[in-house]
């Protein structure tokens, strides 16, 4: 699957300054690593083939269980690499479960899924772990990156305070897409931005992880922010 959005066109002069450079050789990741493991990232899953592609490096970031692995899996051309473990019942007295129904495993390490989205640009999409035990990782994810999508659940929205304050450590751009569960009401997006104290260019949108187009807008929504902001 590729998703190319006809009305977001690169420009023409502009690399963007965080661009990551392609690999030349090595294989394709395998489809799961295991803890602390760091994947083998090869030509094939960087660039399809006889395609001259600018590689960009982007983030997908949230709280615990809000959807990132699901986010990447959906909208991944590739087999999305995914260090999804079981949860252990030793797992519960560190990671909040509170209002989280139906989850059994958890990311140890990273996500990572490509999306071609024109003819020059193809966005590496990397999911960072929620929790605070996995903080330390931020810092190596962060390097290179061009910009972030923070997912969002509206029904846990203080959950998020401590990713965006990272983010904004970090110096990236970013946007928001409130994850919208089964059930859940719809959230004025006014009254969301005050309560993640946002500045009024940040942009803010309603997705569904499991829904292909819906991630698709999502991530077109930030690479066109992104995009303005190195113009």
């Amino acid at each position: 699957m590729a998703f190319a959005p006809n009305s977001v066109e690169p420009p023409h002069a502009v690399e963007p300054p965080h661009a990551v450079e392609p690999d030349t050789a090595g294989d394709p990741p395998a489809p799961h690593a295991g803890p602390g493991t760091s994947p083998r990232l090869g030509a094939q899953a960087y660039v399809r083939g006889g395609a001259t592609q600018t590689a960009v490096k982007i983030l997908v970031v949230g709280h615990f269980a809000v959807g990132k692995t699901t986010f990447i899996g959906t909208i991944s051309e590739i087999e999305p690499l995914s260090t999804e473990e079981t949860m252990t019942r030793a797992g519960e007295e560190i990671d909040d479960l509170k209002g989280v129904t139906g989850k059994t495993t958890t990311t140890v390490a990273m996500d990572f899924g490509r999306l071609t989205i024109s003819d020059r640009v193809v966005l590496y999409l990397f999911g960072t772990p929620g929790q605070q035990r996995f903080v330390q990782m931020w810092e190596d994810m962060a390097r290179g990156a061009l910009g972030a999508l923070v997912l969002v659940d509206p029904e846990r929205l203080a959950d998020s305070f401590q990713v965006i304050d990272l983010i904004e450590q970090y110096g990236l751009d970013y946007a928001i897409a409130v994850n919208h569960f089964d059930g859940a009401p719809l959230r004025d997006e006014a009254a969301l931005r005050e309560a993640l104290d946002l500045l009024d260019d940040t942009p803010v949108v309603t997705c569904d992880a499991r829904d292909e187009k819906s991630s698709a807008a999502a991530l077109t929504t930030l690479v066109r922010y992104l995009l303005d902001r190195v113009r």
